[in-house]
């Protein structure tokens, strides 16, 4: 088990819980890929990244009511960390839906690598709106 990359992959996600751009950002290679499953789609760079998470925490995560929300596994593989949540988000509208979401954080050679999300296509339209123009298929 390489505990570098473990601890790297929850410091990533400690960037995120505190919407810190530049502390998600540092902890990803410099070519991160994000698959989106089970849609089957994906977008790679760094430009598309910082795009999406600009978006993701300034615009998605405020919305997450995080007092409902509810970790609910993690495991660790030989490629990866996958982490499983329950969220609570609230639309615009004022309507508020409960989604669940697997994120698997996986391992590079020396940072992240990227990361396969598997949600419904609403979260994941939601969450990837400012980058669904870029997205291709995955080659499996």
């Amino acid at each position: 088990m390489n505990e570098a990359m473990i601890a790297l992959a929850h410091r990533h996600g400690e960037a995120e819980m505190a919407n810190d751009l530049a502390g998600t950002l540092a902890t990803l290679d410099p070519d991160p890929v994000f698959q989106l499953l089970p849609i089957g789609l994906q977008f790679s760079g760094m430009d598309n990244v910082r795009r999406y998470y600009e978006h993701f925490l300034g615009t998605v995560t405020p919305r997450f009511d995080m007092s409902k929300m509810k970790a609910r596994g993690e495991w660790v593989g030989p490629t990866g960390l996958a982490q499983e949540y329950s969220l609570h988000y609230r639309y615009p509208d004022g309507r508020e839906r409960d989604f669940v979401i697997e994120g698997i954080i996986m391992f590079g050679q020396e940072r992240l690598a990227g990361e396969r999300i598997y949600a419904c296509d609403e979260l994941l339209r939601i969450m990837f709106e400012p980058v669904w123009d870029v997205l291709t298929p995955i080659e499996f």
